[in-house]
Order: structure tokens, then sequence, then C-alpha cells
């Protein structure tokens, strides 16, 4: 089969940190091939990333062709005080990407002679730079909203909104396909483009990677009996709007007061929550640092080596984020684990896990409701009759099967 030439334009990148966003990208360059398209990765210089974590480097394909194109982050590099004009991050801190990526893709895509363009947003930047090389080689365009651009709540600057506005509405006329990872989401921009061809819009869900699910299950040592302690793991950021723990610790601090748990049958982790300083002084302040401990960030392997030693998985995702999904929740599916969803049963995360035949859902801002579901399901668990994915469930959520569809996709465009 002759190969195709796509090339990848995403500021989300090993070895940057933080966001779940790598992996999308990262599993796409891995997977494509396998469907006659060979990936080319223009990413951004690490200096532009604020965390680094380079244990997936190990991760990318020895041929993979990445470039990593001059960028600054204007908060880090150009502010003063972490203080900088707003002009300077328009769209977004990595705006000096721009006319190095463009540079670097332009050359990337003479020189392989890419077939088509793929640009994944967030960062705003990508896109950006993935609209310039569209005018200019005339190539096919897909771009990828792995979140909506505007939200009712983001960007919160006028002018920043404005520019987020202007930069989505070029995408979504002048791309080939505009690719989301929720049907919600994909359904809202339907509605706010009503003059646009509805076939444009595609849905492309995330996933999990068998790769790395497989090596570690070939790793790992037979599991240890269950004791009376039920293990509890979130990974992942929280947020004060949409993510917010404060009613879940409220339920433990009810549940501990009354005397129907504690440290001895349960321990709650809180991996990589963000301000680790921040959401530790919630657990302090409702008196539950016994059984809840908050955890800094492990690197990729380790934290999936995490979730597969869980008895149980918690999953945060309030009514601000309804059109969206966590990308954690299909690893979360792979891991085979019991999941608590603590979300807007409203919402686009619940709509997925009741569809993968999880009922354990309950409303993340109410600390009673949440106090009695959480006492089901960990009763559920310790007798080992809680709910886990099928075989189906997890096959449909494969990074390997996601990348098919993007194939096909490309093919399409190509044509």
């Amino acid at each position: 089969m002759n190969k195709k030439t796509a090339l990848l334009v995403a500021f989300h990148f090993p070895p940057q940190a933080g966001s779940s966003g790598i992996q999308r990208t990262l599993s796409f360059s891995k997977h494509l091939r396998q469907h006659g398209w060979e990936a080319l990765v223009l990413s951004a210089n690490p200096r532009a990333y604020a965390e680094h974590n380079a244990s997936q480097l190990s991760s990318l394909p020895a041929d993979l062709v990445v470039q990593r194109a001059f960028a600054l982050d204007t908060k880090r590099h150009l502010g003063i005080g972490g203080r900088y004009l707003e002009l300077m991050a328009l769209p977004d801190r990595w705006v000096s990407w721009l006319a190095h990526g463009v540079l670097a893709g332009l050359r990337l895509a003479r020189r392989h002679k890419a077939g088509v363009i793929w640009s994944t947003f967030p960062i705003a930047t990508a896109h950006l730079i993935g609209l310039v090389l569209h005018r200019l080689t005339g190539l096919p365009w897909i771009a990828d909203f792995r979140d909506p651009m505007l939200q009712p709540a983001y960007p919160t600057s006028s002018r920043q909104r404005a520019v987020y506005g202007w930069i989505e509405k070029q995408a979504i006329q002048r791309c080939r396909y505009a690719v989301f990872t929720t049907q919600r989401a994909l359904d809202s921009y339907r509605t706010r483009f009503p003059s646009v061809d509805p076939a444009k819009f595609r849905l492309i869900e995330n996933g999990f990677d068998e790769d790395e699910f497989g090596r570690l299950m070939d790793e790992a040592a037979a599991p240890a009996p269950r004791g009376e302690r039920i293990t509890l793991l979130h990974s992942g950021i929280l947020y004060k709007n949409g993510r917010n723990p404060a009613a879940f610790l409220a339920a433990l601090a009810r549940l501990k007061a009354a005397g129907r748990v504690d440290a001895a049958s349960l321990r709650v982790i809180l991996r990589a929550p963000g301000d680790v300083e921040d959401v530790a002084a919630g657990v302090a302040e409702h008196g539950v640092g016994d059984i809840v401990e908050v955890l800094p960030p492990v690197p990729y392997r380790e934290a999936l080596n995490e979730m597969l030693a869980a008895d149980g998985l918690l999953l945060f995702q309030g009514t601000p984020f309804n059109n969206q999904i966590p990308a954690k929740i299909y690893e979360y599916f792979r891991t085979r684990k019991p999941v608590l969803g603590l979300v807007d049963p409203a919402g686009e995360t619940a709509t997925v896990l009741r569809g993968a035949g999880f009922d354990s859902i309950v409303d993340l801002e109410n600390s009673a409701d949440i106090a009695t579901a959480l006492e089901q399901f960990t009763a559920a668990v310790r007798e080992g009759r809680a709910h886990v994915a099928s075989d189906e469930v997890i096959g449909r959520a494969s990074r390997a099967h996601k990348a098919r569809e993007l194939a096909d996709l490309f093919d399409e465009a190509a044509a």
C-alpha cells in the first residue's frame, strides 16, 4: 500500500505534561500508518511548556518526523512578575509559535508531499497555523476541536473572545471537515453554523492506547487480594468551577461523622488535581485528611498503573463542561474498574457512562446524594458486584479504532 502523508499541527505533544490532548495526537501519529497514512508532527519547542515529562518520548515511533518550531510563553518569558499586555497573548500566550510554525509547516509539507493538514484545538494558535498553511498550500484542512472554542464562561476577556470567534468562524468555513470529540459539541456547532453543510461536522471520540495498557498488563504482578479498605482514585485536574470536589469532600465528612466510613475502610486518592495545595486545604477544611490523599502528577505509565491498582475510579465533570467528556473516561473503561460519576446527570459525560452500562451517577453539587451514592458504590465494589466496561465498549474506545476513522476522513478529504 502506498503511504500518504498527513501534517499534524499540535501544541500538546511529548514532552509537554499536564494535558490529556497529548494522547490524542500521539496515538494518531503512531496508528495512522496502519491505515495508509504517514504522520508528520509540527509542534512547539519544549521551552514553551510550563511542565515537562520526558517519559512518553519513548512512545514515539523511531522514524516519526517531528518538527518543534520556535515558541515562547508570553506569561513566563515576556511578562514581568507574571503580568503582560493582553495584546501580546492573542489569541493565546503561545502566539509566538505562529510565524515559525507556518514556516516549519511549509517546509514539512513540501519536503514530504503532505496530502492533508490536521490541526487540533486547544491551543488556538494551532488552528491559526492550520488556517495559514491551508491558504498557502491549498491542501485540504481538517480542524479538530477537542473542546468547543467559545464556551459560556471562556474566554473571559471580550478581546480574546472576539479573536477566538474570528478563528473559529474561519476554521468552520474553510476547513474540509470539522471534527469533534462529543456528539453534543458537534450538535452545538451545527446549531451555531446553520448555513454550513451538516456533513462537514464529524465525530471522532477520544480513546485509550492499547499499546500502553498491553505493556502494563504484561509487566503487572498478580493482583493482591482486596482487603477491608477500598481505594478510590481520581486521576487528573480539578477546577473550582465545573470539577469542584467540595461537595464530595462534604459527603465524606458526613459519612465519617456518622461512623459510616473511616480510614480503615476507605482511601481516596486525588492524583494531579492541579493546585495540590489548594485541594489539600479543602481536604483539611472538611476534616477528611486521614481518608483523602492529594498527590502530585506522575509519569503517564505510572498514572495508568495507579488506575489499574485502584478498586474504583472517580470522575468529576460538572455543568460548565456538559458538552465535553474527560479523555480519561476511556482509560477508565479499559481498566475494567467500577466508575462513580460525579457529574451533571444531564451532561454528555453522564450520557456516555449510561451508554457503557454505568449507573453509579450522582450530581456533583449535591453532597447528600453523593454520600448515599458513595456508600452504595463502595459496598458494590467490596462485594464484587459493581459494573465494569464490557469488551464491546472497550473495543469501541480503542485509539487504534479512532485512527482508522481519522484515516478514512483523510481519504475523503484528499479525494
